[in-house]
């Protein structure tokens, strides 16, 4: 029998593992052994989704609404993105600036694809989304990390900015609110900013907001919306957080016609359109007023109150108070170096794997998204897990 060398391409071999869906499949290998496992490590909200939505999924389902789709989107869809743009950013994105994607994940390739030349410099504020570091390197630029940390609430200042910007920077990449830290960024602090950028014209934006009805603080600020900004943007925004559509996959984004374009162009030989029935129900989900999901973002203002008080209490961690999201990101960088129950605790990745062990538990490594001191758990969880996950940590640590 011929033995078959693994001819795997390099790029692949290369690439990281997402750590979140690392973690959520060894909580649901441990389940699948019996054990209790509280798994906090996804960001997914627990929510059903909402039946005006499912009502409208329904009806293109009696509608026929089974053929290919446009590749960049159906037009009503693409106008219903351009009307919620305008209404809760006050940006102005015509029909051929929009592009409709297979999940905002996708919207984030489709980009660094079209934009990114071999040696290209992006500039990821760390923490950052554990994608955006891989979708770089895959269209094969260079990720550029800036640290940050909780004394800052994990938010780059334009100094920051300014010392992280070579000859070779083409990008910046970052979300707000952020994932996985929660922070948000102010209007005033995006025009920190946005005032080093003018100094550096060929300098693009990607801004991940795909978080921003989860919002704590009031009125959620886009960067695009700041002078000089908009014709340098990628908005990338998208309905499976604040919709609770996580499996429906309904990403897009709003920007100059010429990369709208060639994120289409790209789009048409990989994946083509989105889910039809997906996008039907998408147009559903985007008229409704903001209102109609205020439910779902006030009981994750409630919970994060709750987890804030809860790991207060527990020794060695330090927080702060996420504006935004559905995370909490401590700094558990006390507990490195310390032996707890006789195992050894050197960086966050021990830390998380010690809690789904002995508490089982399941957090995700600050490591995966740039934060070696930390690790992010989301509270997309009942009040009842988040309780007793948090019992279980105190217990352990």
């Amino acid at each position: 029998m011929v033995e078959i060398k693994n001819m795997l391409s390099e790029r692949i071999t290369n690439m990281a593992t997402s750590a979140t869906l690392a973690m959520a499949a060894k909580a649901r290998e441990l389940r699948g052994q019996g054990k209790d496992i509280i798994g906090l490590s996804l960001g997914e909200p627990d929510f059903d989704i909402p039946d005006f939505i499912k009502e409208a999924a329904k009806k293109a389902i009696d509608d026929n609404y089974s053929s290919y789709s446009p590749v960049d989107g159906y037009a009503d869809l693409k106008q219903a993105i351009s009307n919620k743009f305008k209404r809760d950013n006050h940006l102005e994105y015509g029909l051929n600036q929009i592009v409709v994607s297979t999940g905002a994940k996708q919207s984030l390739a489709n980009v660094a694809m079209v934009m990114l030349n071999k040696g290209d410099e992006v500039i990821l504020p760390a923490p950052y989304w554990v994608s955006y570091s891989d979708i770089v390197k895959l269209a094969e630029g260079v990720p550029v990390e800036v640290p940050t940390d909780i004394e800052s609430d994990f938010k780059m200042t334009p100094g920051q900015l300014e010392k992280a910007i070579t000859p070779k920077t083409r990008m910046l990449w970052f979300s707000s609110p952020c994932n996985p830290s929660g922070s948000v960024y102010s209007k005033e602090e995006l025009q920190g900013l946005a005032a080093v950028l003018r100094n550096h014209p060929d300098i693009f934006v990607v801004s991940d907001e795909i978080y921003e009805h989860i919002n704590f603080r009031g009125r959620h600020e886009s960067i695009a919306g700041i002078d000089g900004m908009y014709e340098r943007t990628i908005t990338v925004n998208g309905v499976s957080k604040a919709f609770a559509m996580t499996g429906w996959r309904i990403g897009y984004i709003g920007a100059p016609d010429w990369i709208a374009k060639a994120c289409t162009k790209f789009q048409g030989q990989i994946t083509s359109g989105a889910n039809a029935i997906a996008q039907r129900a998408t147009i559903a989900a985007l008229e409704a007023p903001v209102s109609k999901i205020k439910y779902m973002i006030d009981e994750f203002h409630k919970r994060r109150d709750l987890i804030l008080s809860l790991l207060g209490e527990v020794e060695g961690f330090q927080l702060n108070v996420p504006e935004g999201a559905f995370y909490v990101f401590p700094d558990i960088s006390n507990f490195f170096g310390r032996t707890l129950n006789g195992t050894t605790i050197n960086n966050a990745s021990d830390f998380a794997i010690y809690l789904l062990e002995h508490a089982n538990v399941a957090t995700v490594t600050g490591e995966a998204f740039g934060n070696p001191n930390c690790i992010r758990i989301s509270y997309a969880a009942s009040e009842k897990e988040i309780r007793e996950a948090v019992a279980r940590i105190k217990a352990v640590v």
